[in-house]
């Protein structure tokens, strides 16, 4: 038993301001980084390889707030944020706030790998990525113009505007599970703001014995829940299912705080789950039987 979910961020998209059009390209993104993830598990691969690849297809996509497509900072350029953990060893890399790196999610692995890190962070994350070898691009490559504009539209109104995150969840054939997430955070962020994806055990968490989690919204909010690892607290401790413990994160405990968001999360059975309180969520799933799904609303 295999599978795998994937998600594009929660609740950024209108559906009165998307067209046709716009809404079969981010179905097509989806499926396309779904399906990077999908060929890895249904060949015997590693989950921690099928999150990294579905979400470095993310990343490539300018459709969504990751790599290439990020949103703009106060300053003008995107600081970037990743991270991923294997449920099976426990060991975890993430990186903050770096500038010009291809594929956040490829240099969080390169952390991950290394028994020296867990999460760098902004000037060293940058020098590490090249000293590394990990691609990098020039600022240019990260730019499009609907992200300027959503700048504009946030200096105009003097906010840091909620944007996207991207992550993936899988569980292997070999009972191995695994989460990756990337994100440029915020429109119009200051002070080089990290939220939660790059917060293990808030955005990202995953463990064999429970579940391995991915969120998406406020990520001040679930860094305050600590959401990741609680929803495998639940189901560890208080015997929930994926389900009741994805329902309680979300429509309990973040609707306490006025949070809004979601989650997608995979437990040790192979069981998917996906949570919102948005009224959208790009995000698609797919087990070992190959019926690849996509959805934009909740």
């Amino acid at each position: 038993m295999f599978s795998i979910a994937i998600h594009g961020g929660a609740g950024s998209l209108d559906a009165a301001a998307l067209s046709p059009a716009q809404e079969k390209l981010y179905h097509l993104g989806l499926h396309t980084a779904l399906n990077a993830g999908y060929t890895i598990l249904q060949s015997g691969g590693a989950a921690i390889d099928a999150v990294q690849h579905a979400v470095m297809q993310l990343e490539d996509n300018p459709l969504f707030n990751a790599g290439r497509g990020a949103v703009f900072n106060s300053d003008g350029v995107q600081e970037l944020d990743a991270a991923m953990m294997c449920g099976k060893t426990l060991r975890v890399g993430a990186v903050a706030a770096v500038t010009n790196v291809k594929n956040p999610i490829l240099l969080a692995r390169k952390v991950m790998e290394d028994p020296q890190f867990v999460l760098l962070v902004a000037e060293g994350a940058h020098n590490y990525a090249r000293k590394s070898g990990i691609p990098m691009e020039e600022m240019s490559y990260f730019a499009t113009p609907e992200r300027y504009q959503q700048l504009q539209d946030a200096k105009d109104a003097h906010l840091q505007k909620a944007s996207d995150t991207v992550g993936a969840v899988a569980r292997d054939m070999h009972g191995n599970l695994a989460a990756a997430s990337s994100t440029g955070g915020l429109t119009n962020k200051k002070y080089s703001r990290v939220g939660d994806s790059p917060v293990i055990g808030a955005g990202t968490y995953a463990h064999n014995d429970t579940c391995a989690v991915c969120c998406t919204g406020d990520g001040e909010y679930f860094i305050r829940l600590v959401t990741a690892h609680d929803v495998a607290a639940m189901l560890q401790y208080q015997g929930l299912t994926l389900a009741e413990a994805c329902d309680a994160a979300i429509h309990e405990k973040l609707n306490a705080l006025k949070g809004e968001g979601g989650l997608i999360a995979i437990d040790f059975a192979g069981n998917i789950e996906m949570s919102s309180n948005c009224a959208s969520m790009p995000r698609g799933w797919v087990k070992n039987e190959g019926n690849l799904n996509t959805a934009i609303w909740m």
